[in-house]
């Protein structure tokens, strides 16, 4: 080419690869959704599908399913198992395992009982204490699998007993210990809602804020060399987004409204997606567990992040086993006991984390505990005893892991990892 030829027009670095492309409007966006199932990529959609297929089978069976009372009710259920199902997804991100996340909450619970009821000590004390004794048994986890090279499954394992009794020691024979319902505490977790118009304010904040980190992230990607995603269909989506979380508000405010404690859980989800892909550490996470090696060649503490992850899911734990407490206004024998653990680890893995490993978001943690209460919430009104409730989530998780090992199959088929 002379110096007299106009030079060709700049052309987007990633547009080279359709696969490393940003869509740009609906077009393109139905396309890459396309493409990206039929290479094993589902990402929510299964779980979506099906929430929307358990809830349409319960409001045909049973009207009152779909109401606000019931939707409300739903809310606080979902808190305390979707707190600890975000610890799991933290642990499955690195392709390890919890098996003690029930006991956990119930020593988390029981603590909390002891140290504010039977020693008669402030409320944020008790809640400290509770929560930073969950922290410590992450750190002793980390230090098992680090220094001995326990499996952590084995060790988890052996943690489920422990902290079993443990939970019993700290109630000393006794049934349960009741928590005061005027403290703030259980206020909280039962009678606090958001009012109205904070409500609604939140709902326009959260269509607002993910507008803007859209732009934010299309600027950056502009600026990079590379494609972006058009404004008008970012604007669209946080139209779409602000348009739902009002009609939820406006659903959810015809009788009780929208419970704090939901909140609670909502900030936590955010504020873990932040860290998961917003963060180093978060892309450290991702790096370990999918390939343990690897991320330890690229100059990533290995050890340190397994250590973290089991930080977090147990601190996440403890504080699901506040929240169960505060719930019932009481700690007893039976907190994180059950099918707590299992329910937990379920939640995660039909939200979409991988059981191998590198895969997952902390949406999952929502997503699957929506779908678990859903279920047992739809049987509850449809009088239905548990058995029924036992057998449909096995079933659940059995789809949700066999989808998960058939897209990863694909994935590595079409090169995607």
């Amino acid at each position: 080419m002379t110096s007299l030829e106009t030079p060709p027009a700049a052309t987007a670095t990633d547009l080279q690869d359709e696969r490393l492309a940003a869509p740009q409007g609906f077009r393109d966006h139905l396309r890459g959704t396309v493409r990206r199932a039929r290479d094993g990529d589902l990402g929510m959609l299964p779980v979506i599908a099906g929430v929307v297929v358990i809830w349409t089978i319960f409001q045909s069976l049973n009207a009152t399913f779909l109401s606000s009372t019931n939707l409300v009710n739903l809310a606080f259920d979902m808190v305390s198992l979707g707190v600890i199902a975000l610890g799991i997804v933290c642990v499955l991100l690195v392709g390890q395992i919890d098996l003690s996340v029930g006991s956990v909450s119930g020593v988390a619970a029981a603590t909390t009982g002891v140290v504010m009821v039977r020693h008669e000590q402030p409320l944020v004390l008790a809640v400290l204490v509770a929560i930073g004794a969950g922290a410590l048994i992450g750190w002793l986890y980390g230090q098992v699998l680090n220094r001995f090279g326990v499996p952590s499954f084995v060790a988890t394992l052996g943690g489920l007993l422990a902290f079993l009794g443990t939970q019993l020691w700290l109630l000393r024979g006794q049934n349960a210990i009741n928590l005061p319902y005027d403290s703030t505490l259980v206020r909280f977790a039962q009678v606090w809602f958001v009012p109205e118009a904070l409500a609604y304010l939140f709902a326009v904040t959260a269509a607002g804020g993910f507008l803007a980190a859209g732009l934010l992230r299309a600027r950056k990607r502009r600026r990079a060399g590379l494609s972006s995603v058009s404004t008008r269909w970012l604007a669209a989506q946080a139209l779409a987004l602000g348009a739902a979380l009002v009609f939820a508000v406006y659903y959810l405010n015809r009788t009780r409204g929208v419970p704090w404690m939901f909140m609670l859980f909502v900030v936590l989800v955010l504020a873990l997606q932040y860290v998961l892909t917003r963060t180093g550490f978060g892309r450290s996470l991702y790096a370990v567990g999918g390939n343990a090696e690897a991320a330890r060649r690229a100059g990533i503490n290995v050890r340190g992040v397994y250590t973290a992850a089991f930080v977090m899911c147990s601190t996440l734990a403890a504080t699901g086993g506040v929240l169960a407490a505060a719930r019932l206004a009481a700690a007893n024998q039976s907190t994180g006991t059950a099918d707590v653990n299992l329910n937990a680890i379920a939640a995660a893995v039909i939200g979409g984390t991988s059981l191998f490993g590198g895969r997952g978001s902390a949406f999952a943690a929502l997503l699957g505990v929506l779908v678990i209460q859903s279920i047992s919430s739809g049987l509850t009104l449809l009088n239905l005893d548990s058995s029924y409730r036992f057998i449909i989530t096995g079933a659940v998780l059995l789809v949700a892991v066999a989808l998960d090992s058939a897209a990863r199959r694909s994935r590595q088929a079409h090169g995607r990892g």
